[in-house]
């Protein structure tokens, strides 16, 4: 168990309250991970959750997934405990907020409820299944023409839960920066709509730049863009976007005549070809999984298997790196659990001990320094933080886009000979909306790390750099002379971020690494289909666990900012986004194990959702039924017809409306366009309008990361063309004269936009 001994851990010394239940009970387990002291405070007999979900042998395996490395208390000794708190974690109404904030005015308290404490919704009941529906995930889920495919596992809570530990953690800094605590309104559908897959977001490189508000009715048939083809043994999935991709996809096809036109360099060429798919699935007829991804490697191709959940964990690449922890349950029972999603300096931050046995009346909290203090230099949390963003595509975009948008100075480092994928756009403008809505508050310099001036540079902006953050595949960082020891000699306080595919280390560390080869390589892909239909794969058109690995790194790097008061020193954050996937599965892969064992589960109880068809071209109702009382109140609502009869003659949003005024979980499916104008997201300020000065229509992008009493609004700063602001930048700095500047430029050290745009 760790305890204040264990000061390793960066937030050894934080002191949680944890009187969440259920799902949300995972957002203190981040904490504990990373070395936070969380007491989980239940009545005496113990809280519901610890019965529910999927359990073997009376042991929920939901709840030790949930509650790893925590310890437990009475209900009695929650007074006695908050005196000293840092962080209280509660399901709303459960407690007095305004009270605790008069009596703990540095407390910071995280109020988790379905649908947050604003509007008529306020009193709703959520469900993962409604969450998908409600957030514009299911209406891009599934094959055109067929019912919506509810995604596997919980992913939207897993999701929220994410979102929540991160905001909670900015909240924290706040508070240790301004002394004053906070109150947060955390909906987890607002969770799960800004951290699973946000509509109104970065997407990936496929999309072109087309935001998925402008995507076609119905759930437009993308499989082309991330292309699954059958081997011998089964399915191998392909990446083949960027122009030196297709050509190793070309060089290892053969060459073939029909496809040497320069014009199969463009991305949208090759989607719109009826005959280059069947050329290339003849490819791997005769082929293993196995050997198709070694050649795609040799070729320079992006490839992965699809694998199960069971080979995804037995795959070398897991075994390597020991992502599972073997968990003693009790009575000579034990099971597989993922180990933590973050590595701090080469160690895993993983579990931190047992989930704790039945509340005990006399725990106290472990002794601890007073923590200290950051400076105070702005009104946003990261005001005066410097960073370097090397990042690309959605997780770069992302983890940057979080640190800008709470006042950090962000500085995205680019070159014209390797482009950022998401600046890839089928419009001819200089930024396409997807990408000014995940870059916004940052700014952009021009700079070639291959000339020695270049190089040069950089090194002196390290100086004074707190953050560097990168998601290159493994070795790229040594490549560039941008590994964390390097950079570290130059500057012992900086913090740096290395988000992959598959981790740092490892035999596929240096993989070619996308969201939907992580996805296929681990598990979901094969998860993602409808029942029993081998090849209906329907995962292609999301883009995760892109948007929450982003918020891992996010939180990494501010527990190192928390640790770097104390010790001075930086550190090295390592985020494989497979493993982050595969956290969010825990339950089921402590349940996969003891099944293999001889054990038997059991997963009585459990809600069982479903998608129903409504009046309405393509128009769907998503309903959970939880209990016997669900069951009878539907029968009520429905006057004795099967629900399926009852839901075709209604609008679905009538039909959402009658179910939860009986108290029965159900959702409308909205489609992404949809969004903006439900009252739920204008009740909550969800969503704010925003004027790039390059792009003619106003931009919809997320508001605020969680409703709170004192976080500000994140700054407007709109996102940048490609190297906006290298003078700028240069000269702020380091103090470049102008005549300096053109000499680099002309040299080719640095690029800048106004140069590139009359060249």
């Amino acid at each position: 168990m760790a305890n204040a001994k264990d000061d390793h851990r960066p937030l050894a010394g934080v002191r949680l309250i944890d009187c969440a239940v259920g799902p949300m009970a995972a957002i203190a387990r981040h904490f504990a991970e990373l070395g936070a002291d969380v007491i989980r405070v239940e009545p005496q007999e113990g809280a519901v959750d610890r019965h529910a979900g999927s359990t073997c042998q009376g042991v929920s395996l939901d709840f030790v997934a949930a509650n790893l490395g925590k310890r437990a208390a009475v209900m009695d000794r929650l007074d006695a405990l908050l005196a000293d708190a840092d962080i209280l974690i509660a399901p709303r109404d459960a407690l007095d907020v305004q009270g605790l904030r008069l009596r703990h005015p540095a407390l910071v308290i995280l109020c988790v409820s379905d649908f947050g404490d604003t509007g008529r919704f306020r009193d709703w009941i959520g469900s993962d299944a409604l969450f998908h529906a409600l957030s514009g995930e299911l209406s891009r889920s599934g094959i055109p023409g067929r019912t919506p495919l509810l995604p596997p596992g919980q992913l939207a809570m897993a999701c929220a839960v994410v979102q929540a530990a991160f905001v909670t953690l900015v909240a924290y800094w706040e508070a240790l920066r301004t002394g004053e605590g906070d109150h947060l309104d955390f909906s987890v559908l607002d969770g799960a709509a800004q951290a699973l897959d946000p509509g109104y977001g970065i997407g990936g490189s496929a999309a072109g730049g087309v935001l998925a508000s402008k995507l076609p009715r119905g759930r437009p048939d993308v499989r082309f863009m991330y292309p699954i083809l059958a081997c011998k043994d089964g399915f191998v999935r392909l990446c083949v976007l960027a122009p030196r991709q297709w050509q190793g996809m070309f060089e290892w096809m053969g060459r073939p005549e029909e496809f040497a036109d320069p014009s199969f360099n463009k991305m949208q060429v090759r989607f719109q070809s009826k005959t280059l798919l069947p050329a290339m699935a003849q490819l791997f007829v005769n082929k293993t999984r196995s050997e198709a991804v070694r050649e795609g490697q040799r070729h320079g191709v992006p490839a992965a298997a699809v694998l199960t959940l069971e080979e995804a964990l037995e795959s070398e690449q897991l075994v390597a790196r020991k992502f599972l922890r073997t968990v003693d349950l009790g009575g000579g029972l034990s099971a597989p659990f993922p180990d933590g999603v973050l590595e701090l300096d080469g160690e895993r931050m993983g579990i931190a001990g047992p989930a704790p046995a039945l509340p005990a009346s006399d725990i106290a909290w472990w002794p601890r320094a007073e923590p200290l203090r950051p400076d105070h230099c702005g009104d946003h949390p990261f005001a005066g933080l410097r960073v370097l963003d090397f990042g690309v595509i959605v997780v770069g975009a992302e983890t940057g886009r979080l640190l800008g948008d709470q006042g950090a100075d962000v500085i995205k480092i680019e070159s014209s000979a390797f482009p950022d994928g998401s600046r890839q756009s089928r419009s001819t403008g200089p930024i396409s909306p997807t990408f000014a809505t995940g870059h916004r508050n940052r700014r952009s310099l021009g700079l070639d790390l291959r000339h020695p001036r270049g190089k040069e540079l950089l090194y002196k902006l390290i100086r004074d750099t707190d953050v560097v953050l990168s998601n290159f595949k493994g070795g790229t960082l040594q490549g560039l002379g941008l590994d964390y020891e390097t950079l570290k000699a130059i500057n012992p306080g900086v913090i740096v971020v290395d988000s992959s595919a598959f981790g740092p280390t490892g035999p596929w560390s240096r993989h070619m690494g996308y969201g939907p080869l992580v996805r296929a390589s681990s598990g979901l892909t094969d998860q993602w289909r409808y029942p029993g239909e081998p090849d209906s794969f329907s995962d292609a058109l999301t883009v995760y666990p892109d948007h929450v690995a982003g918020r891992i790194g996010a939180i990494g790097v501010i527990a190192l900012l928390i640790r770097r008061l104390k010790t001075r020193k930086g550190g090295q954050v390592s985020v494989s986004q497979s493993e982050v996937m595969l956290s969010h599965m825990a339950a089921r892969i402590a349940a996969t194990a003891l099944t293999h064992a001889g054990h038997a589960i059991s997963n009585a109880g459990e809600p069982q959702s479903s998608v129903y068809a409504c009046a309405g071209d393509d128009e769907w109702c998503v309903v959970t039924i939880r209990d016997a009382a669900d069951e009878e109140a539907i029968a009520r609502v429905t006057g004795g017809q099967t629900l399926g009869e009852w839901m075709e003659r209604l609008d679905p949003r009538d039909a959402m409306e009658t179910l939860q005024a009986a108290g029965v979980p159900a959702a409308a499916m909205l489609r992404v366009s949809e969004l903006p104008t439900f009252d739920y997201y204008v009740e909550r300020g969800f969503f704010r309008k925003s004027i790039h000065p390059r792009i003619s229509e106003p931009l919809t992008m997320e508001a605020s990361p969680v409703r709170s009493e004192r976080l500000p609004a994140p700054p407007d700063r709109p996102a940048p063309v490609f190297a906006e602001h290298s003078f700028e930048v240069l000269k702020e700095r380091l103090g470049l004269g102008q005549d300096e500047l053109e000499e680099l430029l002309a040299a080719g050290a640095i690029e800048e936009f106004a140069t590139l745009q009359t060249a």
